[in-house]
Formats: structure tokens, C-alpha cells, sequence
């Protein structure tokens, strides 16, 4: 049974997460979650610099932009998402879309949704759930979750710069309120 704890939404992309298996319960090695997605929800475009993604559909159709090629993958389909490789997914079936996501190794993942999807829920986003750019510098470099297009490398410098004026003007990566202090 799944508490309130396990379950997170996002009103502002229409992405719901069910953490099957967290961070702590694996040693770090995987974090398992369930990703409901309402229609024409959409994934934002980003990438991970040291995990890799495996997703398999369990109901609806997904359409997927891995390394600027897509495809669409439905239910009973699997995609393996590797490190490096800019990515994006978003549901084109007519009903609510659900997949089982499993993310190796977990690192932060999970504070890291738990953060963005509370910012999203407080209001704290834009249309396309992107926070504004201090908050979204000290959230990648926290979390090594990068944009696609600019080089990761040049990235780290960029975001080195700016996490401390994020910080001076009171942004955190981590808000106890959204994932607890751990």
C-alpha cells in the first residue's frame, strides 16, 4: 500500500508519479516509479548525465524523441534511455498513459521530482512546468539533470557561476516542504 508520501503530482504537466522503490530502498541503485500521464501530458526535454532510463509502456501510447529521433512505443513496448542522450516523452493516445520508469543509478531523482513537481503545484513554473531560470540553475546542477543542445561540460561552468546568486536571492534545490530534510 502506497502512502501520501509515495504518490506526487504535477497539475502543470499533467504527470502523476507512484514511487514503487526509492533511492533508500535499493541503495541507491535504482528508483523504481510508476509515471501516469494525462492526455497530451509532456515530459519536458533534458538530459542525464550519468543515469539511464528504462521505460516500459503498461497502457496507452507514448511517443518518445530520444537523440532527436522519435518514435512511439505502446503498451508492452520498452525503451532504454542512456546517459548523455537528450530526451523527451509525451502521451498521444486518446486516454491517460501509464509506464513503469526505473532510473539507474537513483542519485537524487526523487528529491528532485518531489522539488519541481511542488514548485508546480505552488504555481512556481510556467505553462510548460519550467521554474524560472536562478531556481532551474541550482535544480540542474543539484540533480545533473542538463538541458538539451548546449554541451554538459560548459553546462557544470554556467551553472558553478550562478548557483550561488540563486542562492543569494533564497533559492534552494531542496525544499523540506516538498521532500522532507533528508
Amino acid at each position: 500500500m502506497t502512502n501520501q508520501r509515495d504518490v506526487i503530482n504535477n497539475p502543470v504537466t499533467g504527470e502523476t508519479i507512484v514511487f514503487l522503490k526509492r533511492a533508500g530502498d535499493t541503495d541507491g541503485q535504482v528508483l523504481q516509479m510508476e509515471l501516469l500521464l494525462e492526455v497530451d501530458a509532456r515530459v519536458l526535454e533534458h538530459v542525464h548525465a550519468r543515469q539511464e532510463e528504462r521505460i516500459e509502456v503498461v497502457d496507452g501510447t507514448l511517443r518518445f524523441r530520444l537523440g532527436g529521433e522519435e518514435q512511439e512505443l505502446d503498451a508492452g513496448q520498452a525503451l532504454v534511455l542512456p546517459p548523455g542522450v537528450p530526451h523527451t516523452l509525451w502521451n498521444v493516445g486518446e486516454g491517460q498513459a501509464r509506464c513503469l520508469f526505473d532510473v539507474r543509478p537513483a542519485l537524487k531523482t526523487e528529491a528532485a521530482l518531489e522539488t519541481l513537481f511542488g514548485l508546480a503545484r505552488e504555481g512556481k513554473t510556467n505553462k510548460q512546468g519550467v521554474p524560472n531560470p536562478l531556481q532551474g540553475a541550482l535544480l540542474a546542477r543539484e540533480y545533473e539533470t542538463f538541458l538539451p543542445g548546449p554541451p554538459v561540460p560548459l553546462q557544470r561552468v554556467v551553472l558553478a557561476i550562478i548557483a550561488p546568486i540563486a542562492r543569494l536571492f533564497g533559492y534552494r534545490a531542496r525544499y523540506e516542504k516538498y521532500s522532507g530534510s533528508k
